[in-house]
């Protein structure tokens, strides 16, 4: 089997890149490789990473570009240019165009810090989630993997994992949980699914073969 070659994208501390780094490293992902890290923002933490993982890495942000078609434009040809099967969003803060969605249909994951439908879509991202659940009294909240489609937050999910919500919870402690309950352990599954052909989307849905 072809081993898979997977770009991550970024754009702050890198905590979900670390994961998968670490994934690698102790045989929770098999047969992949990292082809390169791509951040939208300068000096983020998640290109040092990169950097002691002797990962290639790229900045491009759309502050660079006058023109947003030229950002779209940029970010899909050094993906393309990396011989990625897969793009592994983690903690990537940038609508993902939908050139690059039509070029790499079911070929995009994304990991998101709720239990998808709650608290997704326009305006959940970081803390704002986990504000928003706080403020909504959930008992439970958790993380999900899912593919990437033209709606935000919407494609076919790949597992989910439910974390509990304390009474004394702030946001920064409920997100630091579901990190570390959630988070740093379904990503690197999902992407060892896939690359081990155990994954098929078929009518919005994924199907897991065990």
């Amino acid at each position: 089997m072809k081993t898979l070659s997977i770009t991550v994208l970024v754009s702050g501390g890198g905590t979900n890149l670390q994961a998968v780094i670490d994934g690698l490293a102790d045989g929770t992902i098999t047969n992949t490789k990292i082809a390169g890290v791509i951040s939208n923002n300068p000096g983020v933490y998640a290109l040092e990473r990169a950097a002691k993982a002797n990962i290639p890495s790229f900045v491009i942000s759309p502050k660079d570009y006058e023109l947003r078609e030229d950002f779209n434009l940029a970010l899909k040809e050094k993906i393309d240019s990396l011989g990625t099967d897969l793009v592994v969003l983690a903690g990537f803060l940038v609508r993902i165009p939908e050139i690059l969605i039509d070029a790499y249909e079911n070929r995009i994951v994304n990991i998101h810090p709720a239990l998808i439908p709650a608290f997704s879509g326009k305006g959940y991202y970081g803390l704002l989630v986990h504000e928003a659940a706080l403020k909504r009294g959930v008992k439970l909240s958790g993380a999900t993997v899912h593919f990437v489609n033209k709606d935000l937050d919407a494609g076919p999910i790949i597992a989910q994992k439910a974390v509990e919500v304390l009474e004394d919870d702030s946001p920064k402690t409920l997100q630091r949980r579901i990190m570390e309950q959630a988070e740093w352990k379904l990503l690197p599954e999902a992407i060892n699914l896939i690359a081990n052909g155990k994954i098929r989307v078929e009518n919005g849905k994924v199907f897991i073969e065990r």
